[in-house]
């Protein structure tokens, strides 16, 4: 017997502009000066552009040192207007004609600290803005190895409440920040929003990112059979903080392919999305025609809650109609 469907179809994307294009990873050496920064990574942008580049991917917090102790020192107000690394990034775009994941910055609103990514489309506006997620403290980055390393992210920042999935020039893609790559379901999701690609700035940290660092990109990429993305910070062997960055930026194919990879020091890399790559793994391994929605599914909590309303709205107007209001 068929199963009851819980939630609503997936989604297919709509036609990209584009089969192939070239992606950068800009993977960038940050210092404690802001506008030393935003130069550096100005700098990086146009030669990715020059070289060819239509999706440029920037790392997590790119504009200052990743450090809960001073991140709101450096956070900036993109709603308001007075976000320099924004500005730069929108400025750049505009004028190369390309799509920036800008990786994250430190957002100030509503008296809150927020880890954000600006997605910009080729006009220069912000297509997207997605708040790295969490709720009750929950998906927000935490970790405590003894004699290793200690962090709180939520002593700092805020979680974001949505997911975030975006139309560019280049095609339908979904945005996580760092932990999110290590929740399955949003990836899956992505991809029943019609997402080919998703992108996830990060940080990593050396002790976490050696054991599972490549390990999540390509379960990510290959259960979900699409593009994953990732672009970090650069490490940089003097900081004297106790959160030393992993690196590796990549970019991995449907199947797990490696297209793209960096090692820890500063570099951009570049590597080809083939749209077509998508749908040659999904005939030749059919795990969406093979997953057993009798026995578990995806429920996407936001769009059956749309659908449910939309349906609601509707139910009301034909009420209002046959009654003559």
């Amino acid at each position: 017997m068929a199963p009851t469907s819980v939630s609503p179809p997936p989604l297919r994307p709509p036609k990209a502009n584009t089969q192939k294009y070239k992606v950068a990873l800009c993977q960038l050496l940050v210092s404690a000066d802001k506008e030393e920064n935003i130069a550096r990574a100005r700098s990086r942008i146009e030669a990715a552009a020059d070289a060819g580049a239509m999706l440029i991917v920037m790392p997590e917090i790119w504009c200052c040192p990743y450090s809960m102790d001073t991140l709101p020192s450096y956070a900036e107000d993109i709603d308001g207007g007075a976000s320099p690394s924004i500005s730069m990034l929108s400025e750049v775009a505009a004028a190369r004609k390309i799509t920036i994941v800008g990786g994250s910055i430190p957002e100030k609103a509503s008296g809150k600290v927020f880890n954000t990514c600006c997605v910009i489309g080729t006009d220069g506006q912000i297509l997207a803005k997605h708040r790295k997620i969490g709720r009750f403290q929950l998906h927000l980055f935490e970790i405590d190895i003894p004699g290793d390393i200690k962090l709180n992210e939520s002593d700092t920042s805020t979680g974001g409440q949505e997911p975030t999935v975006v139309d560019t020039d280049v095609g339908r893609i979904g945005i996580g920040i760092c932990h999110d790559i290590r929740f399955p379901e949003l990836a899956m999701l992505y991809r029943s929003r019609g997402a080919h690609l998703i992108c996830y700035p990060s940080a990593f940290n050396i002790s976490t990112g050696e054991l599972l660092w490549d390990l999540m990109q390509k379960s990510r990429a290959v259960d979900n059979q699409l593009f994953v993305a990732t672009c970090s910070p650069a490490r940089d062997p003097n900081t004297k903080s106790e959160y030393m960055i992993w690196g590796h930026s990549s970019l991995i194919g449907p199947f797990g392919e490696v297209l793209a990879a960096a090692r820890h020091e500063e570099a951009t890399v570049m590597g080809e999305v083939d749209l077509s790559m998508i749908q040659s793994t999904r005939e030749n391994l059919p795990l969406e025609m093979q997953s057993r929605g009798d026995l578990y599914r995806l429920v996407d909590v936001q769009r059956q809650r749309e659908t449910a309303s939309n349906g609601a709205r509707a139910r009301g107007s034909g009420e209002r109609r046959r009654s003559g209001q």
